[in-house]
């Protein structure tokens, strides 16, 4: 099983930006971390996941939510076995913690949740006015 642990979180002003990484663990001995597709979402309190992005692993290829596509990216470190949310122009209802999940099965629907087996445990990102 993969652990995932997300970084880079914090407190930041409106209009700034932030890189949110994700970082896997637990790997058996040898093999990289390699799933078919990454994907990050948030939930701010009292609400339901949000999907943001994903990223397939092998291709680079990245599919974003309307709601955020003009100031969030989502990118891979393929060798290092890292994802990453790219956060721009930060606004206060951007507040939420933040998580990345994987999965290796294919023909799924990545903007669903449930699609993903191996969560992180998330990173807060809060953004004042």
């Amino acid at each position: 099983q993969v652990s995932l642990l997300e970084s880079g979180g914090g407190l930041v002003q409106a209009g700034d930006s932030l890189k949110l990484s994700c970082a896997a663990s637990g790997r058996a001995s040898g093999r990289a971390f390699s799933p078919y597709a990454m994907g990050w979402f948030r939930q701010a309190p009292g609400k339901e996941h949000e999907f943001l992005g994903r990223i397939f692993w092998n291709s680079g290829n990245t599919a974003l939510a309307d709601s955020v596509k003009d100031r969030f990216s989502v990118s891979r470190d393929k060798r290092g076995g890292m994802g990453y949310l790219h956060l721009y122009a930060l606004k206060p209802e951007d507040t939420a913690i933040y998580r990345c999940a994987s999965t290796v099965h294919t023909s799924r629907n990545y903007y669903n949740p449930t699609s993903y087996d191996d969560w992180g445990q998330g990173t807060q990102v809060t953004v004042s006015s």
